[in-house]
Formats: C-alpha cells, structure tokens, sequence
C-alpha cells in the first residue's frame, strides 16, 4: 500500500513524499492515519536530528516518519492478531508512543510509524506493551488530544508530599491545598487547568500566571473562574509582566504561607528560581518544560530543601494508565480537549508549521492527514470564508461551539475538503 508522510532525513531536512509501505507482519497492525497533533517536541526532534535520543543515527538512509500525536483506524491485522476484538478492521484506536524500556517511540524513531502520514504499521513491541488503546468517541481530535492530555495528567500524578518522621512519598498533588501554575496560558498549560479543573483531585486554590495578556485572556474565556467555583476551586489569573516582585505578590495571594504544588511551563531560570521561591513547606516544584540544552540549570534554595523540605520533580509524557484517563475523562465530557485547538491544516502543512511551530501563536496544530489545507487560525475562518465558502460553513459552525473546533466542524472538513 503506497502512503504520503513527513519523513526527516536529518536537522530540519522534513520532506512530503509518497512510498510504499511493506506488508503487514503477522503480529503488527496496518493503520490508517485520521489526525496528528503538532508537538513542541516534534520541532525539538526536528532541529535536533540524530542528536535526539529517541532519533536514530541513520535518518539519512532510513528516514523516520514524524508526529505522535494520533488518532486513526486499523486497516488490517496480522495473521496472530486477527480475532481479537480490539485489533478488528475499522476498530478507532490511540496510540500510546512511549515504551517502557526503551526511547524508541512512534514519530522519532520508525521509518513506518508517525503521525504526520496517511498510513502506518504498527510494530510487535507496540502490541507487546499494549500500546494500542481503543477510542470509542465520535471525534478524531479528541483521540489525537489524549497524548498532550496524558502529560498533564502524568505530571500531576508524579508530584508528591511527605510527613515529617515517615520515610514515604504521598503521590499526587495535594488535594485542597494550593497550587501554581507558571507560564501557564499556553496550549498544555491549558490542558493542565481543565484537568485540575475537571479531573477529579483538586486544590482549593489555582493561580495562573503568565506575561502575555492575550493568552491569559483566551485561558480566562474557555476555563472560567465561575466554572473552576462550581467545581470547589478559587482560579485566579495572573499578568506577572511588569510586576516589581512576582514572588511576594504570588505568596500575598497565600497569605504568606505559599504554594503547595507548582507547575512551570516555560524552562526558564528566572521562572525556576520564582517557582522555588513560592513554595510552602513540603511544596513540589513539577518541571513540566522540557528545555533543549543538556546543560540548561537554574539556582535552588537548599535551605528550603534541607529544613522546609521543599522538592522537585520532573516529567516528560504519560503513561499507558494516564492515556486511558484522557481518553475516558474526553469520552464522558468531563474535559474539553477542543479548548487547546487554535489552529487546522492538511498534511501540506505540516512540514513548514513544524519548523516553524514556537513562531505561530496560539495553541495545538491539528493536522488532517487525507486533506489538502494550509495551516489556519480558527480566528480566520470568518474573514477566509469571505472568499471560500469552505471556510464560511467551519466559521459558522464553531462560531455555534463558542469558536471552538469540534465534531461538527471536523465531519464538515472532512467531507468537504480537497483531498490530498
């Protein structure tokens, strides 16, 4: 079966080609390719080539399909999987790219597995793991959200509390506390909210920071402080630009007492050090950015380690477990994953938004690998559909959704939209 996919070949060397791909192996799964979601990590791999260590040496021979986060439908299994339910034909399925064991992982390092391609296969070690996890939802964006979704859920899972004179860790953040979130307006910042929000252990207290008003205003319109009240928590937004002392007027929204839980976004020194210095006895600091230097460090208060014990931890990705929370947590409405979708575009456009992805405001880039479209702002469909009347029906229907992207508009693109 031949297929279209982004291939790197080396440093930002991404190229839109047509092969073949080989058959099906008795114990792999044939794919079909619905959507992928742009990843921050996708750009990083991409400047970075074979200096990645989930990227293999050889691109330059075998070149990797890029993008991991995906959603599609099984084609056809191999010979010892056909039966099995979950593998049937037209089955929906996410996929879960991290492995246990090893870095290897679907959009770094298969020459046959990406997100950004119209068809994949799915190797044994995947299926060995029980990577392939059954969607059962209606919308392919939402399958494809899991993955980022699985972030925030695996980091809020990895931060830990401790009692004074008992040598273990309490996982999770602290239910009823009071939590930071810094640099937060962005896209996984986002995401991180509503699950705090919406996903079940709460603080009492949420604050949000970040420099950029415009962010900070969408976080405000689609995760409200009414909303957060009506769930048992105090949300706050907070423009920390221009502010003479961040750190005394965050810990003044204490009471002086500080932050039990912080979460940073951007890999920043000086957020580090802000982050450390607003932590309450027994606080967490969660890392959440991953930073591209292998040198990159910032100053911490040992003082506070030593006699407030004061942590940190960091994460990168979610589990298998967590996945599945995304996907159910989506499935039962309970969180909105279309909140963190600012922009659409076809498989054309994925190479040029990947290299240029810290360049494009707003959040996630969702791309629909079967079509034909240059990468859009949902803000401009109105104005683009002056001249389109593709991009007048999507304005009118997510103008319905409160400008969101949703199920609607996704069928309607789908069915409308030049093939590729």
């Amino acid at each position: 079966m031949k297929t279209k996919a982004l291939r790197q070949y080396g440093k930002n060397d991404l190229r839109l080609e047509e092969f073949e791909l080989p058959p099906v192996g008795e114990e792999e799964l044939l794919v079909k390719i619905a959507s992928d979601s742009l990843c921050m990590s996708s750009y990083k791999s991409s400047g970075q080539g074979s200096d990645h260590k989930r990227v293999p040496a050889d691109i330059a021979q075998n070149p990797i399909i890029i993008g991991h986060e995906l959603s599609g439908e099984i084609v056809e299994a191999g010979a010892k999987l056909k039966g099995a339910a979950k593998y049937a034909p037209g089955r929906r399925f996410s996929l879960q790219p991290a492995m246990k064991g090893t870095y290897d992982a679907a959009g770094y390092s298969f020459k046959y597995l990406g997100g950004c391609a119209q068809y994949g296969i799915i190797p044994k070690c995947y299926i060995d793991q029980d990577c392939v996890l059954p969607y059962d939802g209606k919308s392919w964006f939402q399958a494809s959200m899991a993955e980022p979704v699985s972030c925030v859920i695996g980091a809020a899972r990895a931060s830990y509390h401790t009692e004074a004179g008992v040598y273990a860790h309490n996982m999770g953040i602290r239910e009823k506390g009071k939590m930071a979130a810094i640099a937060a307006a962005g896209p996984m910042g986002l995401a991180f909210i509503d699950y705090i929000i919406h996903g079940g252990r709460s603080p009492s207290l949420l604050v949000v920071t970040d420099i950029d008003q415009r962010r900070l205003d969408r976080a405000e319109s689609v995760l409200t402080p009414e909303d957060a009240a009506a769930n048992g928590v105090e949300l706050k937004y907070v423009n920390t630009a221009g502010v003479a002392d961040p750190v005394a007027a965050l810990r003044g929204l204490t009471g002086g007492a500080g932050f039990d839980d912080v979460f940073l976004f951007a890999p920043v020194p000086a957020l580090i050090e802000q982050a450390d210095a607003i932590m309450a006895y027994d606080g967490c600091l969660n890392f959440f950015a991953g930073p591209t230097d292998p040198k990159f460090s910032a100053k911490f208060n040992f003082y506070n380690i030593h006699y407030n014990s004061t942590h940190v931890v960091g994460t990168s990705g979610g589990n298998t477990d967590d996945m599945r929370e995304a996907l159910r947590l989506s499935a039962e409405g309970k969180i909105n994953p279309s909140i963190l979708i600012t922009h659409i575009g076809g498989l054309d456009a994925a190479r040029d938004a990947t290299l240029r992805l810290p360049e494009i405001p707003g959040g996630k880039k969702l791309i629909y690998t079967h079509i034909s479209m240059p990468l859009t702002a949902i803000d401009d469909f109105r104005a683009l559909g002056q001249g389109d009347p593709l991009f007048a029906a999507l304005a009118g229907i997510c103008e319905k959704a409160g400008g969101l992207w949703n199920g609607e508009a996704e069928d309607y693109l789908l069915s409308n939209a030049k093939k590729i």
